[in-house]
């Protein structure tokens, strides 16, 4: 069944962070780098095996197919399975004011050293520009639901990836919507940190930060605000005829 929007439900949020301070403290950033290597390793496997799927199936399709991959991680990685404690695809959530109860963000990462009400919620788009699947299906139906409290309204930080299947990058399609976004007062991403190259020789990996303007319920200011929110954008080739791999050491 299931249950339409409403109003603000306090008492979902009561219960659901009851002793604990919002937001969350920040993850290391080295822990988030790692992360983004094992997505990029599970997405690596699957360019081998999966190839066509990666080219031609439904983002659900490739969704189910990355969920299975970094779940097999667990039983072959040390350092992922020290992390983490499990990967799920379209886990329900409820959204930062529990107006919606079934919220479900594409992967959930359960990591070992937090409450397992609060996972890392990473959201994927395809990038298509041909099919119409462009930097605004990624901005308005994937980034903004984290500056609006849909998701990882908890933490400081969240993932987007992109299944790319039009050679985009980040620099060349994702950098220029953000900065036509910047000429509209106001900024409808809200970013406060431009995009961040995070150095890697391999992956078309970079980081955003952006203000978030909903409160917190039941929290006198300035306790109710959750701050800022960084977000990571990996971007994986997914194209017919890409290559595609990362070291597994």
């Amino acid at each position: 069944m299931t249950v339409s929007s409403s109003g603000p439900r306090p008492e979902q949020i009561d219960e659901l962070t009851r002793g604990i301070e919002l937001p969350l403290g920040a993850l290391h950033e080295e822990h988030l780098a790692l992360i983004a290597d094992m997505i990029a390793l599970a997405w690596g496997d699957l360019a081998l095996n999966q190839a066509s799927i990666l080219a031609t199936g439904s983002e659900a399709e490739i969704n189910a197919l990355l969920e299975a991959r970094l779940s097999r991680l667990l039983d072959e990685n040390p350092v992922w399975e020290q992390l983490v404690r499990s990967v799920a695809r379209g886990k329900e959530t409820v959204s930062f004011n529990g107006a919606h109860l079934e919220k479900r963000p594409d992967l959930s990462i359960f990591l070992s050293g937090r409450s397992p009400a609060f996972p890392l919620v990473v959201e994927c788009k395809l990038i298509d520009a041909p099919d119409g699947k462009s930097g605004s299906l990624y901005c308005n139906h994937g980034l903004r639901r984290f500056l609006t409290g849909e998701y990882g309204w908890s933490g400081r930080e969240g993932f987007m990836l992109a299944y790319v299947r039009d050679e985009s990058t980040i620099e060349s399609c994702l950098v220029p919507f953000l900065a036509a976004g910047r000429t509209i007062k106001p900024d409808p991403y809200a970013i406060r940190d431009w995009p961040v190259e995070r150095g890697h020789a391999v992956l078309d990996l970079a980081a955003t930060r952006h203000d978030r303007a909903f409160r917190y319920l039941n929290r006198a200011a300035p306790a109710d605000a959750p701050g800022s929110i960084a977000i990571w954008h990996l971007w994986l080739p997914a194209w017919i005829g890409s290559t595609y791999s990362i070291s597994r050491t």
